[in-house]
């Protein structure tokens, strides 16, 4: 059975696509922004470095030099105070190593290959969304359409009769958000007040912005103020709590990141124009809606101020930049935050794997498993780029976030047999060579 051979798009072909699918996506990286050209074109093959060449001629991303030297900012870290390792495990402690570096975590045991280290519930879940057929439908579609629990993002099994359905959704005031049973509703209380359409409308039109971009950092971050701002509701001790949590996560502010260019993973490209849009969107989901009765419904749930340099953190807009730059660098894959596994530094051979193992009944809570032994005194590593990568493709990433070139042993070595980047014109002959099947 013969195959179609795949064509190299022309130059003014491929820059229309990416155009539609940048107008249509326009949060979305270089990286994850080729992968839905592909799957939209299946006929086409186009490198990923052509589809970078042609966003920067567009002006779609930026392309400056990186900066290099005293000019080099890096991600800032801080320890959380009072935080409770125990919570989690026994087997690990929080080591600070230096300004550049910043914390980490490391064994306080022998851990054996396989063996658990610790599991952890999400500070926040910002679960995915569905993109492209044929990818299978993602959490967050399911929690919309009340087929996954909105608190622990476990699929629903409609004929239980332990889901329960948002207590405020109404006939006149619908909530689409089910739980799976009466605890993870009661846990709810945490965060999805100031996320339901029934009980604060005013936060419809920020949750179809984020829909819409597909802004996972602008997810996160809404999901983190409501769980801050709900909390100062409860107590001004368990606003402190939390907010030292989310004050203690590693941050580099997406002014920084858009000043010293470190964007050529495409992970996620400045666009002042978004952020502000965004930020307006946000403040009239949380503090001032656009209406007398969103604005009835606003107060019904946020009845005390929270502290002045909270709210500050939360709502003036340089805070508001510095929160999605934050939330970029600590999500976890799927979406979800934690606590204790934002303190893992980055290894191109980790020595610890995230699982989601209680598919069933915690699909957001993620499993930390020792892929090899580690000796007490040893740090605890994961990978925070798919280590499938070359390592230029890896670097890269990592640079992207100001984490400066990997020198681990395994980048070492690869460098070392590493081919020097080809030019635009021979990155194009070698689509056509191989759209005809030459290579």
């Amino acid at each position: 059975m013969s195959t179609q051979p795949k064509l190299s798009p022309s130059e003014e072909d491929l820059r229309t696509a990416l155009v539609a699918l940048k107008t249509r996506y326009p949060s979305l990286g270089i990286l994850k922004t080729h992968a839905i050209l592909l799957a939209s074109y299946p006929d086409w093959i186009v490198s990923e470095k052509r589809t970078r060449k042609v966003l920067q001629n567009e002006g779609l991303i930026l392309d400056t030099p990186s900066p290099n030297g005293s000019d080099l900012v890096y991600p800032t870290s801080r320890l959380i105070p009072n935080l409770d390792i125990s919570n989690w495990s026994s087997k690990v402690q929080v080591r600070f190593y230096d300004k550049r570096k910043g914390k980490g975590l490391v064994a306080t045991e022998d851990i054996e290959e396989g063996e658990t280290i610790w599991k952890e519930d999400p500070f926040i879940l910002a679960p995915e969304w569905y993109e492209l057929p044929p990818r299978p439908t993602e959490i967050y579609d399911l929690q919309v359409s009340s087929a996954a629990c909105g608190f622990c993002s476990t699929p629903l099994d409609m004929a239980s009769p332990l889901t329960q359905p948002c207590p405020a959704s109404s006939s006149q005031a619908h909530c689409p958000i089910r739980f799976c049973n009466r605890l993870c509703l009661s846990r709810s209380a945490k965060h999805h007040p100031l996320l339901c359409s029934a009980q604060n409308p005013a936060c419809v039109p920020l949750l179809k912005l984020i829909k819409e971009t597909k802004w996972m950092a602008l997810h996160a971050f809404t999901q983190c103020a409501s769980r801050v701002l709900l909390a100062g509701q409860r107590s001004v001790e368990e606003e402190d709590r939390d907010w030292k949590i989310v004050a203690g996560f590693a941050e580099l502010g997406l002014e920084e990141r858009f000043k010293y260019s470190f964007n050529a993973s495409g992970s996620s490209e400045p666009d002042r124009e978004s952020w502000k849009k965004a930020h307006a969107t946000y403040l009239q989901a949380f503090r001032s809606p656009k209406n007398p009765a969103e604005v009835k419904c606003l107060a019904k749930i946020l009845k005390r101020p929270v502290s002045p340099s909270v709210e500050k953190a939360l709502f003036d807009y340089e805070g508001f930049l510095r929160g999605l730059g934050k939330m970029s660098l600590n999500l976890e894959a799927h979406g979800g935050l934690y606590t204790l596994h934002s303190h893992m530094n980055h290894s191109c051979t980790p020595n610890v794997s995230v699982r989601h193992n209680d598919r069933r009944t915690a699909l957001s809570r993620i499993t930390m498993i020792a892929k090899r032994s580690i000796v007490a005194g040893e740090e605890l590593f994961v990978t925070y780029v798919d280590p499938d990568l070359d390592v230029r493709q890896r670097r890269r990433e990592l640079q992207a976030w100001g984490f400066g070139e990997c020198s681990c042993v395994r980048c070492l070595q690869e460098a070392k047999h590493m081919k020097p980047e080809d030019d635009g014109m021979d990155d194009l002959a070698s689509e056509l060579k191989a759209s005809l099947g030459v290579m």
